[in-house]
């Protein structure tokens, strides 16, 4: 029984010390209170984020100058037109009535203008041998003259009214892709003070452009022929290339946030790119190759209770935004170091002096179970 005992209490302790032993040996480092990630050398590059909308470079916007019911249409969406093809007719039948009548008229006016040319043939010669006044001889002239008024009026009548009867015919103005239809069969189209839009018609989808809303504060470093790559939600993650050809001057606020309109030229060889398209892009304002990068979050990081120490002298130094201070973990504590960074994406940023070196690690969070472990998106505050 005695023995029994003392196996138990020799197991009981040997467990007890496998335990403790287990603890030592597991026991994370000191330095792993924090997150901290290495600094690298690669390549950066530095862009500006916008959103805008696909259009063709051309669209014209067909419309009709009579009023009119749609009696025959003979074009559709997606069709490809020629310049000059018949997409539309309206009904004519107003139309050709007005210009019988004015035919019509026109021929009863000729009638009484050559009747009055004749009284004035007459009234010249019965002037001649003074068996009439002279105001009843100009009275006759005038009134011939005023005949062959009315028959060049009648005539111009004829003309307009023919005119409107050639505008219930509509034809395309140019070659292209009809990309909007406005109206259908039978319907009732005014064209009052306001032309009415019948089509819109694409005239090359192979070169496209996007319409790209850049905030004021990013417009300064967009410049015309910068390189622009995009995505639509259409085609995931497959990439486009395009060139800024003009910024518009004209602003756009809303919500007291002003942005400027930036036309991006894209190339459409293969047709993927549709009118309407959301494009996300980003304009390429600089480009750095094999530069010593630091990771965004390693900016943002601060230990808490720590405070930024002021200089002993006593002059005034000019404060730069892009000097900021990292921590590099030693010892088990957060070391301050002060470096300058310059261009940013929105993973990493260049480090342009300090003492830093590629392999370094610099603590990007404390992982510490007291502590909120925070993240960062793009370089932070200069401070």
């Amino acid at each position: 029984m005695q023995r029994r005992t003392w196996i138990i209490i020799a197991a009981v302790v040997l467990l007890v010390a496998a335990y403790f032993g287990w603890r030592a040996y597991t026991a994370p480092a000191a330095d792993a209170a924090f997150k901290t990630a290495e600094v690298m050398r690669g390549d950066l590059e530095e862009v500006i984020t916008a959103n805008g909308t696909l259009n063709p470079v051309r669209v014209v916007s067909v419309g009709t100058q009579v009023s009119g019911t749609v009696a025959k249409l003979y074009v559709d969406y997606n069709d490809r037109v020629a310049a000059g093809q018949l997409l539309l007719e309206l009904d004519p039948s107003v139309y050709a009535a007005r210009l019988a009548a004015s035919e019509a008229s026109l021929a009863n006016i000729k009638s009484s203008q050559a009747l009055a040319a004749a009284n004035a043939a007459r009234a010249a010669e019965l002037y001649r041998q003074n068996f009439i006044s002279r105001q009843e001889y100009e009275t006759t002239v005038a009134g011939a003259r005023g005949a062959t008024a009315q028959v060049q009026q009648a005539e111009a009548q004829i003309k307009q009214d023919r005119t409107n009867l050639g505008y219930t015919v509509i034809r395309s103005p140019v070659a292209g892709v009809v990309i909007s239809r406005e109206v259908d069969l039978g319907q009732t189209v005014a064209a009052s003070f306001n032309t009415p839009t019948l089509f819109k018609i694409a005239r090359d989808l192979t070169k496209m452009q996007i319409e790209a809303a850049v905030a004021e504060a990013d417009v300064s470093r967009v410049k015309v022929g910068q390189r622009v790559d995009f995505t639509v939600d259409a085609y995931g993650t497959r990439a486009f290339t395009g060139t800024v050809s003009q910024i518009r001057l004209n602003p756009t606020t809303q919500q007291n946030v002003v942005t400027y309109t930036v036309i991006v030229s894209v190339a459409n060889p293969d047709g993927a790119l549709l009118p309407g398209m959301t494009a996300n892009a980003a304009f390429l304002v600089s480009e750095h190759k094999d530069v010593l990068l630091i990771p965004n979050a390693a900016l943002s990081f601060k230990p808490e209770g720590w405070k930024p120490q002021r200089g002993k002298s006593g002059g005034k130094k000019a404060y730069d935004p892009n000097m900021l201070t990292v921590f590099v973990a030693r010892d088990g504590k957060p070391d301050p170091v002060r470096i300058k960074i310059g261009a940013s994406d929105s993973d990493f940023s260049e480090i342009v002096s300090g003492p830093l070196k590629a392999g370094d690690a610099v603590i990007t969070a404390d992982t510490s179970k007291d502590k909120k472990v925070t993240a960062s998106f793009g370089p932070p505050g200069r401070k």
